[in-house]
């Protein structure tokens, strides 16, 4: 019989669980969200990813795009919003890749109409103001339509460094949209273009006379095999990361470090033109059109100096070689505008100076925000080239007032007094936050501090107890304490004047406490400034869902926040009391970019070149340094100085890095303009260092970063090995002193151990004699066993007899029986012997035994050992224990040696503290530079060395690998790091062929580059 009783609780279990399933099986909310949405169900047929093919605009989908989730090996069912009306903004969506988990590649476009070009004022413009498109309808989320909810703050995350965020952030596509500016810039007060006509600058090129057709042939040749790598490295790229930035090259997959927006496709397009690869540029132009600069689903942040120099100069430079205006890809100056009005918005700070890492989306963009307060000098003046160039070619003033306001700057930092440790060079890392936070907090101290105090002293004591309170006594045996949930505390508040310079108001007020759990209660907006690679915000960010909403903050007259407080203050060291200065990484292309923006203004603004001739001088007092190696080279390196504010006494560093390496052609090009013989000659060091560099390293490549050995004397310098030894082994004196030590330490060592030696051989000398005694005495016991009767029985010993028992047919008596020993044997118990027969025993055996004692002359006073045991058997009474021998410390000498053959140093260096090499093109930039300068084919021979190593150690069979160790030779081949950045097409391999075409081919008279290597074109 069942009994309800027992079972009832699984029952109850049973019919909840039912009724759960039940409702979670009818639950009908998707398809209502769905329907209220407008959006429809769409099964997404994941196409492989693959190139787009020629003519693939005019076959185009009239159907809007939909969007996708990547999942792999399944469909998946998406959303796709239809809208009620068309956008005036053509945003193209991303579709999912079966090839990469995570990929997204390049949809297939919707046929558009060019726009119309019009002639701006500038003799170079193109046009004057983007044109708007007629396009086809595109499906997009509706951002502001409620029961859609877009990411919170809370899942954004605001600091994303390149490489590091791989998948796509979202289901749904997040569009950046023109935020509110809050500090805008006057039409009539944005700084214009330098007018009038260019002046007529100093040649930068050689006169290069006709070339015997020897050496056409060996050149051409060479050429080619440069073009057959680009090709290779393309074609990789093409098959197997198309529409994404980069390929894997080891792997063959893709990754996206540069927000997925075909970083490797932009960055390469005009290498791709140079070498004539037309059909392959046009590909690349057709994919162009359908990246959407306004999402990306694979950051939260834009990475702003990496998307300038890539993308934008990408674009511009391609533009500007394929014929600019008189060209047909008028495309690529429109996508150039388009991704410049995002970049806009990283000024729109107090001071204008930019965010570096971009926080696009609009959640994000609801509140003013200030510059870093530690800018990289390098990312922060690295925008002039692209964004001049922008506006000379669309006519639009507020992109060229957008860098000369960095420049002006810069140009006011750099000629403050004490401003910089190195008068003329920048610390690396900048506070252009443009607000002294600081001076503000004291400033708001200062107007209250004598009302604050006046409110303190006039307030009751409120930490004892009140008059006339009496605590509640318990009732009962047991009465539990009362919660202290709602209890008040009590905090003083000081209430800021309401204009500028009122006095303060505080007072106490009663508050909640914050209870474990809950959440305390918001007193104000948080006012917090930013942190390390990201801009400042101020106030709080708003959840954008449709189930909570925040209220916006109160707005002053100015149209800031209420609570927004900016003290104004220049720029100023951010390095937080230790500021480093060097031509290396994070400052380099700031100071490259003063000579290009001199010649690309055509010589019209001359503060570039007060700001250039500065800096070099600086770089010639403080930074260069000839290393010693061996042959005595006449080459130069530029170090890093670091300054503390904690000590007046500057430190150096005699580094050795590759992106350093763009140095010598700095010099070499800031000499052809500015006339001056000197700093080209010392533009010619610097790029030989870096070839000697490449030469001296096993695999004939050069190390990301290393230390090396400077001369004393730069003039008079000359190879010193000990010099070397000593460099490499900085503690060599404190091993010669650990070598002292320790041979005084072994010589006490061998006199313990002579000592103890000579007791052991006493004591094995006594040992020996005891034995040969015990030896003696066992064999006279032996012999006078052999002289007893026939029981052979010592005296006081009983004859050992055999057991013999009695049988059935034993015919022995009784009396016979009675001789028959026991197991155990018997005793005498009469106590009558032979007294006299053992007396003659013993005598026997101690007469034979003084007799063999004085024989072998042993010790009598040792002791016997039982004459049962054996001489051999017998363990040492102690063992002899030596002191251990002192441990010989690696001697200066052994110490270099084992270095040298471990990491595999060569003549000149101290260390190779990053060995790898990442495809940089710094090395051969300023070797085709000094080609292009001078003429000299040693030039040519030096770039021809470095290409051939670089391919034998990074070649795979789909393009070219970084590698992790530069040292590294046959039979063992370097690691492959499987990483192909876009810089590999874009200037690595660019710079290799041009170093072998024609000189007229992107002539330096015609042309300035980027630092990404994007020709852009000089006025004329």
């Amino acid at each position: 019989m069942l009994r309800l009783r027992r079972y009832r609780v699984f029952i109850i279990c049973a019919v909840v669980i039912t009724l759960l399933l039940y409702h979670v099986s009818k639950n009908s909310q998707w398809e209502r969200l769905q329907s209220s949405t407008g959006y429809e169900k769409v099964v997404d047929p994941r196409p492989k990813s693959s190139p787009p093919k020629k003519g693939a605009l005019d076959n185009a989908h009239k159907k809007p795009p939909t969007t996708t989730t990547s999942t792999r090996h399944r469909e998946t069912t998406v959303a796709a919003y239809i809208p009620k009306k068309e956008p005036t903004v053509r945003i193209p969506q991303l579709k999912t890749s079966n090839e990469v988990k995570g990929g997204y590649v390049l949809p297939t476009a919707a046929p558009t109409t060019a726009p119309t070009t019009a002639k701006a004022n500038n003799a170079d413009a193109a046009y004057a103001q983007p044109q708007t498109q007629t396009t086809a309808a595109v499906g997009l989320p509706d951002r502001a339509q409620a029961g859609v909810s877009l990411a919170e703050p809370e899942d954004i995350h605001a600091w994303h460094p390149p490489a590091k965020n791989q998948g796509p952030s979202a289901t749904s596509t997040i569009h950046w949209r023109k935020p509110h500016e809050w500090f805008p810039i006057p039409a009539e007060s944005l700084i214009p273009l330098p007018s009038g006509k260019p002046k007529a600058l100093p040649s930068v090129q050689f006169a290069f006379g006709e070339e015997s057709p020897q050496k056409k042939e060996k050149r051409e040749r060479r050429l080619a095999k440069v073009k057959a790598e680009a090709e290779r490295a393309w074609s990789g790229y093409k098959k197997y990361a198309w529409g994404h930035d980069e390929l894997t090259p080891v792997s063959k997959t893709a990754k996206d470090p540069f927000c997925g927006w075909a970083a490797t496709l932009v960055d390469a397009m005009d290498t791709l033109w140079i070498m004539g690869m037309k059909d392959e540029f046009d590909d690349a132009v057709l994919a162009l059109k359908n990246i959407d600069f306004t999402t990306t689903p694979y950051r939260h942040d834009i990475p702003v100096f990496e998307t300038i120099i890539r993308y934008l100069g990408g674009l511009l430079g391609a533009y500007d070689v394929s014929g600019g205006a008189a060209g047909k890809y008028r495309v690529l100056l429109d996508k150039a505008v388009e991704l410049a009005e995002v970049l806009m918005s990283v000024f729109d700070t107090p001071n204008r100076m930019p965010m570096l890492y971009y926080q696009w989306q609009p959640a994000y963009n609801e509140n003013p925000r200030l510059a870093p307060v530690n800018s990289g000098i390098a990312e922060m003046g690295s925008m002039g080239l692209e964004f001049t160039r922008l506006a000379q070619l669309t006519g639009e003033t507020k992109y060229y007032d957008a860098i000369a306001r960095i420049t002006n700057a810069l140009e006011e930092f750099q000629n403050r007094e004490d401003a910089s440790a190195i008068p003329g060079i920048f610390p690396q890392q900048i506070d252009a936050s443009g607000c002294n936070t600081t001076e503000a907090a004291l400033a708001t101290l200062k107007i209250s501090s004598d009302f604050v105090q006046m409110q303190a002293e006039k307030a009751v004591d409120l930490s004892g107890e009140p008059k006339g309170y009496t605590p509640n006594t318990p009732k009962g045996d047991y009465a539990p304490a009362p919660s202290k949930d709602n209890e008040k505390d009590i905090e003083f508040r000081v209430t800021p004047g309401s204009r500028a310079g009122d006095a303060g108001t505080g007072s106490f007020h009663q508050i909640e406490k914050e209870v474990e759990g809950r959440a305390a209660t918001e007193r104000g907006r948080d006012s917090t400034t930013g942190s390390n690679n990201s801009s400042q915000s101020f106030g709080k960010v708003q959840k954008r869902d449709a189930q909570q909403t925040a209220t916006p903050a109160p707005l002053s007259a100015k149209g800031l926040p209420v609570d927004w407080k900016c003290v104004p203050q220049n720029l100023t060291a951010g390095g937080w009391g230790t500021d480093h200065y060097s031509m290396g990484g994070s400052q380099d292309s700031a100071y490259e970019y003063f000579p290009k923006l001199y010649a690309l203004l055509g010589g019209l603004e001359p503060k570039y070149k007060a700001m250039h001739e500065k800096t070099v001088d600086a770089v010639k007092k403080h930074l260069l340094f000839r290393p010693m190696a061996e042959g005595d080279p006449d080459i130069l390196f530029s170090g890093k100085a670091t300054k503390s504010s904690r000590s007046d006494r500057i430190r150096y560093e005699y580094e050795v890095t590759h992106l350093t390496c763009f140095l010598g052609g700095m010099f070499g090009l800031g000499g052809k303009l500015f006339d001056s013989p000197q700093d080209v000659e010392i533009g010619k060091r610097l790029a030989d260092g870096c070839a000697w560099a490449y030469e001296v390293m096993p695999t004939g490549i050069m190390p990301e970063y290393a230390m090396a050995l400077p001369c004393e004397v730069a003039d008079d310098c000359h190879w010193n090995r000990t010099a070397w030894y000593d460099r490499l082994d900085p503690n060599a004196s404190f091993r010669a002193s650990q070598m002292e030590e320790y041979y005084a330490n072994k010589a006490e060592w061998e006199l313990q151990v002579d000592k103890l030696k000579k007791q052991e051989a006493y004591r094995l000398e006594a040992e020996e004699k005891e034995r040969r005694k015990q030896a003696a005495i066992k064999q006279a016991e032996e012999e006078d066993r052999r002289l007893r009767p026939e029981n052979n029985t010592l005296p006081g010993e009983e004859a050992p007899t055999k057991l013999s028992l009695p049988t059935q047919n034993d015919n022995h008596d009784l009396k016979d029986r009675d001789n028959v020993a026991s197991p155990i044997g018997k005793r005498d118990l009469s106590g009558t012997s032979q007294v006299n027969s053992e007396s003659t025993s013993t005598e026997k055996i101690e007469q034979k035994v003084k007799t063999l004692e004085n024989e072998l002359d042993l010790n009598s006073n040792s002791g016997r050992q039982s004459s049962n045991a054996d001489a051999s058997d017998q363990k040492p009474m102690y063992e002899t224990i030596y002191p251990p021998e002192p441990h010989k410390p690696v001697t200066h000498e052994e110490y270099v040696a084992q270095r040298l053959k471990d990491e595999k140093i060569p003549p000149g260096f101290v260390s190779l503290n990053d060995p790898r090499y990442i495809l940089r093109p710094e090395a051969i930039e300023s070797v085709w530079i000094m080609y292009r300068i001078t003429g000299d084919p040693s030039w040519q021979e030096k770039g021809w060395r470095m290409f051939e190593a670089v391919i034998r150690a990074t070649q795979t069979d789909v393009g070219h690998s970084a590698i992790s160790d530069v040292t590294v030779t046959a039979p063992t081949k370097p690691t492959m790091l499987d990483s192909m950045e876009s810089f590999w097409l874009a200037e690595t391999l660019k710079y290799f062929y041009l170093l072998f075409s024609t000189p007229d081919v992107i002539s330096l008279d015609e042309w300035v580059f980027n630092t990404e290597a994007h020709p852009l074109r000089r006025p004329r």
